[in-house]
């Protein structure tokens, strides 16, 4: 990536983008537009506070849509936006990435630790 100002701004939106949580939640609201609950759901492992901060941040940067709706008690939905979904083809693609792999990767990571384990032992006298 370019070291220019526009370089740095756009570490700064891919940072956002690829965080930890943004990819699934624009991945799910890819397929429709979704509330908070049915997200959190849908999303094994993050918490209410993550999940609030990251559809902040996402609205913020103009990739998701907040829409509240007035009947009691309020309902609302989070949606993509025009722009958003445009990131669906780059952030459904990575998803599936790391599902079709998870076995390779945690294998990887097995070997990687046992590994690194064994050549520690050996440096312990």
């Amino acid at each position: 990536m370019e070291h220019t100002p526009a370089g740095c701004r756009a570490r700064e939106i891919l940072d956002r983008v690829g965080d930890k949580w943004s990819l699934q939640v624009i991945s799910l609201l890819g397929e429709r537009a979704k509330r908070f609950n049915e997200l959190r759901r849908e999303i094994d492992g993050i918490s209410q506070r993550m999940l609030s901060v990251t559809l902040r941040g996402l609205e913020r940067d103009g990739i998701v849509t907040r829409t509240v709706y007035p009947v009691m008690p309020p309902r609302v939905e989070y949606a993509l936006t025009p722009m958003g979904a445009t990131l669906m083809d780059a952030a459904s693609a990575l998803v599936r990435w790391a599902e079709t792999h998870l076995d390779e990767i945690d294998a990887s990571r097995a070997l990687y630790d046992a590994r690194s384990a064994e050549a520690e032992a050996l440096k312990t006298p």
